[in-house]
Formats: C-alpha cells, structure tokens, sequence
C-alpha cells in the first residue's frame, strides 16, 4: 500500500495495526528528507506484525524518487552507453546502498521493456535496448549489485510494454505483438533471468495478437499470462505483483474491487495499491468478503500468503533491514559517491561512443 503524505495520520496507523499489508511503497510525496523517510519506514514497521517489504522505485533518471534528498542517479540509458558490465552492476550497488541507507529493502527495478518505437515518448530513458540480449546482460548485473546492498530487485513490467503507445498509468494499452514475437523477444529477458527475480511485476496492457481472446483483459488480470505463461512455461518461483491497481489502465478494465478479486484469481501473490487509502480499504475488503464467500477463492489467498511468509522467512534482506537512527556523515557519503559515479558514467559513455 502507498501513504498519502509524509506523516502517518492516526487513520493511517488504524489502517496499518488492522490490515497488516505486506508492504509499503513510499513516492516523492512521501519523503521529504532521509531522516523523515526513514523515521516513517520505521513507524510503518512497527505498527505491523511481520516485517514489511519496503518498497521504492529507483531507476535513476525519471523514476528516482531521492534526487532531491540525496542526489540523482543517472539513468538506465546513461550507464547502457558505457557498455560496462562493471558499471552496470555498479549501478545497482550504488542504488542499492542508497535506498537501503533510508531503510528500504525492496527496489522495484530494473525494467525489462523493449526499447521499441511505439513506446519510446512513453519510457524515454527507462529502457535498455531493442536486443533482449542487452536487456539481459543489464539487468543480470543490476540485479548482482543491488543483491550486493541487501536489496530485493523486481523485473518489470511483464509480459513487456515496449510495442504500448499509451501510458498504462492512464490508459489501457492494446500492444499488437505476435506470440513468436513476445516468446522471442519480450519475454527473452524473463526466460533467462528467472531465477535471479525476486520480484515480477505485471502490467496493465493487453496483447490481443499473442493470446486470443485476451484482448480485454489486462495481463495484470489474465490467468492465461500469470498462471499459465509466467508460472508455467517459463517457470517463475519468485514472488508476482500487479502494478498499482489505481492506474488507467485497469481501471478501464475493472473497478477497483473487481482488479484486486481478479489479479489473484489470475496468480499474483500481491497487488499495489500506490495513491489513495480508501482505495486501499476498498480492494483489502473486496479480497476479505470474497474470501469468507467463496472456498476456492480462500484457497487462492491463504496460498498466495503462504508464498510471501516463507519468501520473507527466509530473505536476509528482509530479515535484517535496518532500524538504526540515520548517520548524516552516511548520507553525505552517499550523495558524493553517486555524483562522483555519475561523472564516471559521463565519461565512459563520451569514451564508448568516441
């Protein structure tokens, strides 16, 4: 679940004590400088029984969510014109000290995305290649160096959103790529990463050309993607999560209530409702009566639970996040190091390109 501000309200900390969410994703809004962010993670975790995923998006460039209390980070696009494998997975450790520095321990990063034409004016900068190989030798490295910082990494955003024209936080995409395509291209990089994903997040677009009849239905929402093509043919164990389920683009597909019922029915462990708490409320209600209603519903619940017990039992990422008060020497440290690898990565990418 996301907060709405920067403090907790006496109806967030009755939210937080009765629910006992898996996690809490923090956005700029929320953060207003290293220590406030970590005096909130900390509130957040003690108001809740089992220890929390603490999550945050940083890519680096457009989707950094510290740039202004700590410093930027370059993004995906900068350090892949290094063609550095060093400097890949420097980017991750980088990233990952720093998020964890504020008492995170989840990073949703790095994306997978083809870097296609269509979406292009979508993910700008986001993005690695058009050669799922590339995509790879990245995300492989990211991943190294955020597991180095005691930090969980998520692939994103399955089955893939480069062939989408529209921005999923707004609208519903329908991305015309053929199966062989997808199979091929797309989904290359989850194939071949699969073991080393803790997390993968699943997006809010359709694909009618690579599974007929899907072509209303969100692969957020789609047994055909989580369950049988995720799972099964490609052999998924980590953890699945939906994209927030406040986004255009499932909502243009189902109410609230109905994407948080059927992103489980589909196969996700969890589902991220990132903005407004009464959204929070709603889809957490929908998920509990349905549960009490229906048998088979409560069977896909309890087993999705059991899934994120055991992952959390047994990850020394989250086991051992850090509660310690912030050391400011540690944040001041950390803001030269990134500005300093920021300058390497300029430079290396003149030299590559040279």
């Amino acid at each position: 679940m996301g907060l709405e501000g920067p403090e907790i309200s006496p109806a967030t900390g009755r939210l937080l004590t009765s629910m006992h969410p898996a996690g809490v994703i923090l956005f700029a809004r929320n953060i207003q400088s290293p220590h406030q962010c970590a005096q909130l993670l900390r509130i957040c975790q003690t108001a809740v029984k089992t220890p929390l995923f603490r999550c945050i998006d940083l890519e680096g460039g457009t989707v950094d969510r510290l740039r202004n209390v700590i410093a930027p980070a370059p993004s995906v696009a900068d350090v892949v014109r290094t063609d550095s494998d060093a400097l890949f997975e420097e980017h991750g450790r980088i990233i990952g000290e720093e998020v964890r520095a504020l008492g995170f321990n989840v990073d949703f990063a790095p994306v997978l995305d083809l870097d296609l034409p269509p979406s292009r004016n979508v993910l700008t900068s986001r993005t690695v290649s058009a050669d799922p190989h590339q995509i790879v030798r990245y995300a492989r490295n990211f991943f190294k160096g955020l597991a180095q910082s005691k930090i969980l990494g998520c692939g994103k955003h399955f089955p893939g959103l480069g062939g989408a024209n529209l921005d999923t936080h707004k609208e519903l995409p329908a991305i015309q790529r053929t199966w062989e395509e997808m199979w091929s291209q797309d989904l290359n990089p989850y194939r071949q990463l699969r073991r080393i994903m803790p997390f993968v997040m699943v997006a809010h677009a359709t694909y009618p050309r690579a599974i007929r009849g899907e072509d209303k239905t969100p692969a957020s929402l789609s047994k055909r993607w989580i369950s049988d093509v995720l799972r099964k043919q490609i052999g998924y164990r980590g953890l699945v999560i939906s994209d927030d389920l406040e986004m255009g683009g499932v909502l243009a597909a189902a109410s609230m209530e109905e994407a948080a019922l059927g992103t489980i029915r589909a196969g996700a462990d969890m589902f991220l409702v990132c903005q407004k708490e009464e959204f929070v409320w709603r889809s957490y209600e929908a998920v509990l009566q349905e549960a009490e209603r229906n048998r088979r519903f409560a069977e896909l619940v309890t087993r999705a639970a059991d899934r994120v017990l055991r992952f959390k039992k047994s990850s020394l990422a989250i086991r051992k996040t850090s509660t310690r008060e912030l050391d400011p020497d540690r944040i001041q440290e950390l803001a030269r190091n990134l500005r300093a690898f920021t300058d390497e990565v300029r430079q290396k990418a003149a030299a590559s390109s040279a």
